[in-house]
């Protein structure tokens, strides 16, 4: 039997495909490489009218797949100034117009002000939930939404481009910072209106679009039963935590869930490994060392 695939495809999404889609069509590609059926899932949402970075896990990688949900994203975002949308993208109704214009320079001199830590009020078309019903469905069933003002940190903000009628951002944002709530909030100051016309994740946590590959490669390599060639290792996603190297007989009491004590390393979470193959999650403190994910890899499995 093949060995089962543990890992990352790091998927360049094209617009119009559902992150759940996305995951669909790689479980369509293990199926046509011939490989065995195990876990799919997705390192967190990408909207359909949104292209770009989404990292599919596999096997034991989505273990770990929640940690891409706090990882810090960047994004290519069009604001299209004059028309904000009821979905502050180029989808939705419009519903407030405006003609101002601003100029490149004001653009520019507005962007401080949405950097560092921000308050923001996400789209009431999102899939927040109130009241345990996603926003957007109570939007879509015409409830008047109102969403609670979050905190978000936008560590870097830079204007790519500008015309005469929209400017091209880059983004770097903290777990849930909203885009279309920013270039909405960007508009408003700047004594117009405006929304999302193009939005592109560039970089999900530690893989960014230098790792993707399209949908088309990615039918290419199943086809020709090559698919491991676009998969990343699980660790790909860990490269923020130091590695613990282990003993086959330390390896095997972690594996059962045993807390072990006498390592003199630093605290915080490590990843314990034998023979570079990635044995659990474990959290260090001057007790030692207690399990917080483990992972089943043939190669320590004994």
């Amino acid at each position: 039997m093949a060995d089962l695939i543990n890992g990352w495809i790091i998927l360049d999404k094209p617009v119009g495909l559902g992150s759940t889609q996305a995951v669909s069509a790689v479980k369509r590609a293990l199926r046509t490489a011939g490989e065995p059926k195990t876990k799919v899932g997705h390192g967190g949402t990408l909207d359909p009218l949104a292209s770009g970075v989404l990292p599919i896990a596999i096997g034991e990688a989505t273990k770990v797949a929640g940690r891409m949900l706090d990882a810090t994203k960047v994004y290519d975002f069009t604001i299209r100034f004059g028309e904000q949308t009821d979905t502050l993208d180029a989808e939705g109704a419009v519903m407030a117009t405006s003609d101002v214009r601003p100029a490149q320079g004001a653009i520019a001199a507005s962007l401080p002000g949405f950097t560092g830590p921000i308050e923001q009020v996400p789209p009431a078309y999102s899939a927040l939930k109130i009241d345990g019903k996603a926003a957007y469905a109570r939007a879509r069933a015409g409830e008047e939404v109102k969403m609670k003002t979050r905190c978000v940190t936008v560590h870097a903000l830079d204007l790519i481009a500008a015309d005469a009628d929209s400017a091209t951002l880059s983004a770097t944002v903290s777990k849930g910072t909203y885009i279309r709530s920013l270039a909405r909030d960007i508009a408003l100051a700047l004594n117009s209106v405006g929304h999302v016309s193009m939005l592109r994740r560039t970089r999900a946590g530690p893989f960014g679009l230098e790792s993707a590959i399209s949908l088309d490669f990615l039918d290419e390599l199943a086809r020709a039963r090559d698919l491991t060639r676009a998969v990343l290792p699980l660790e790909a996603a860990l490269d923020d935590i130091p590695a613990l190297p282990v003993t086959p007989g330390q390896a095997q009491l972690i594996r059962q869930g045993q807390r072990l004590s006498g390592f003199p390393v630093t605290p915080g979470l490590q990843l314990a490994t034998l023979d570079r193959v990635p044995v659990a999650l474990v959290e260090a403190t001057a007790d030692g060392l207690t399990v917080v994910r483990g992972f089943n890899f043939p190669d320590v499995a004994e």
